[in-house]
């Protein structure tokens, strides 16, 4: 994701998010200068066995942690003999099985709405919206890396892939690059809604948008 992204989706994200008032504190009050995002290439030594941290850093997986914990619960239960189940993280959906589920597509600024409804089979659903975890003028928990600022174009993105961990990457990476760059690395596909009200769909997706 990083690298698809031209490093605008990184997990050195953390003490960024800290000074903008998203701590573990949940103070929700912005320093006066945000933490710049360290270089990942400034940050880690990788011999191709051990990974190393060659500078202070707080680590955040928000972009694509929650989907890797929803497949290891799903791989959890494939290897316990359940071949047919939902699980659904609060927006990160995992579904196995031969009958395919309709899933609604929350309206980022009306939660009682739908923007859209896909069906989804044997595949992961993951949304991000920066409606969710927003605090302050402007600020929210999706950060571009290459700025350490909130970004603001797109306000909520909708990706299905394979796995929930990469449907979850790529939900955050869609606010941060074009689907056509994640497209040369990733199999997938897509929903966004700009600021602007466009919506914008990949070209097979399973579903129907009503805006």
């Amino acid at each position: 994701m990083y690298e698809a992204t031209d490093g605008a989706v990184s997990p050195l994200v953390g003490r960024t998010l800290e000074t903008l008032g998203y701590d573990s504190a949940y103070s929700l009050r912005p320093a006066a200068s945000p933490a710049p995002v360290p270089r990942w290439e400034d940050s880690f030594a990788w011999d191709g066995h051990n990974l190393q941290t060659v500078r202070p850093i707080v680590l955040d997986v928000g972009a694509a942690g929650k989907g890797y914990l929803v497949d290891i619960v799903g791989r959890l239960l494939s290897e316990a003999g359940v071949d047919a189940f939902v699980i659904d993280a609060s927006g990160d959906i995992l579904h196995r099985g031969s009958a395919p589920i309709r899933v609604g597509l929350e309206h980022p600024l009306d939660t009682t709405r739908a923007i859209g409804v896909v069906s989804l089979a044997d595949a992961s659903l993951c949304a991000s919206a920066s409606n969710r975890r927003a605090w302050g003028d402007g600020l929210h928990h999706i950060i571009d890396a290459t700025t350490g600022l909130p970004t603001n174009r797109v306000t909520a993105a909708w990706a299905i892939a394979p796995t929930a961990l990469v449907a979850d990457g790529l939900a955050t990476a869609l606010f941060l690059t074009e689907p056509q760059r994640l497209a040369d690395s990733f199999d997938f596909e897509y929903v966004r809604m700009f600021s602007d009200g466009r919506v914008e769909r990949s070209a097979r997706l399973n579903g129907e948008l009503f805006v």
